[in-house]
């Protein structure tokens, strides 16, 4: 969390950030959130291996209003009962450059397995059964999540907010200006959460015999004109997950619990294949079927190889989490 010296900051206003994954996993951290990170998703069309929270759609705000003809009306999805809307975390954008922390919060606020840490568990006590607005306002008055955000602003855009101090703040830096959304998955639907349209929209259910990333990816395909190939590449899609450290840090314990089997079972086969070779009467041999000692040599090889692999991984994702840092 950054230091409470920079509280200060707060009244001068939000700033504009990148449209990084490392970035948002370190805003994750300063939030206090747990074992959750954000990557990159370069290809709309590959499943992505593990479960996913929820996607993170970056897109030209100032290109869409002026394309708006060619947008598919959204407002039949729309979803207007004032209870089912203050039942989840649906925020209003009220703060400006505020759409990156939104984005976030709209994912893990609507989670149930997310260890959210004590500033976003307070969050999201305070705001049960708020209206959107009221939920805007209380992201907007929560001084750690101002602080985590404006510190990994742009460099231009704090320069720029700096020479903006007694006069009216925007926090931009150039003429283009960038929103985030969210999808996630609530109750069996599809959900898009955007902090500058006045309700939550639903996308439907997805099918029984499909996950619920299946159905973002054919909404994805329609919305950026993949099907149609009439794509717009002016985009940026990130995804919430699991933090992956963990699950290679599992695969690796796994892996090298088998290693240590196989090689138990290859010591005993050796011995007992010597005790066989000095046996004069040659009444003992292998069981039927079983492995050889070649075969488990050959297994131990591959397991090595595949620690290996996951090991550098392992190790190259801690490294490129203390560069960020």
């Amino acid at each position: 969390m950054p230091h409470s010296s920079n509280m200060h900051n707060i009244a001068d206003g939000w700033l504009e950030l990148e449209s990084d994954p490392g970035l948002f996993t370190l805003l994750l951290e300063d939030f206090g959130v747990k074992k959750v990170q954000v990557e990159e998703v370069y290809d709309l069309h590959k499943t992505i291996e593990g479960p996913v929270y929820g996607f993170i759609f970056l897109f030209r705000w100032i290109e869409e209003r002026r394309a708006r003809r060619k947008l598919v009306e959204t407002t039949e999805i729309f979803v207007k009962d004032e209870e089912s809307v203050n039942n989840i975390f649906f925020a209003q954008q009220v703060v400006p450059n505020s759409c990156a922390t939104h984005a976030l919060l709209s994912v893990l606020l609507n989670c149930k397995d997310i260890d959210l840490g004590e500033t976003l568990n307070r969050l999201k006590a305070h705001t049960k059964s708020m209206n959107p607005e009221n939920k805007g306002w209380a992201i907007g008055n929560t001084p750690e999540l101002a602080c985590a955000h404006n510190s990994h602003a742009v460099p231009l855009a704090r320069r720029k907010l700096e020479k903006n101090i007694g006069g009216v703040s925007t926090g931009r830096y150039s003429g283009e200006a960038f929103h985030f959304v969210s999808f996630v998955p609530i109750n069996g639907h599809l959900f898009e959460l955007d902090g500058l349209k006045p309700f939550p929209m639903d996308h439907g259910p997805w099918d029984e015999s499909e996950d619920w990333t299946d159905k973002f990816r054919r909404v994805m395909s329609d919305r950026l004109g993949i099907s149609t190939g009439e794509q717009d590449i002016r985009f940026s899609l990130m995804a919430v997950v699991p933090d992956r450290r963990i699950a290679i840090s599992r695969k690796l314990k796994m892996l090298r619990t088998n290693e240590t089997i196989i090689r138990g079972t290859l010591t005993h086969l050796v011995n007992n294949k010597d005790e066989n070779e000095g046996d004069s009467d040659g009444s003992r041999s292998p069981s039927p079927g079983s492995p050889s000692v070649s075969d488990l040599q050959s297994l131990i090889k591959d397991l090595e190889a595949d620690i290996n692999i996951n090991e550098q991984s392992l190790v190259m994702k801690m490294i490129s989490g203390t560069c960020l840092r």
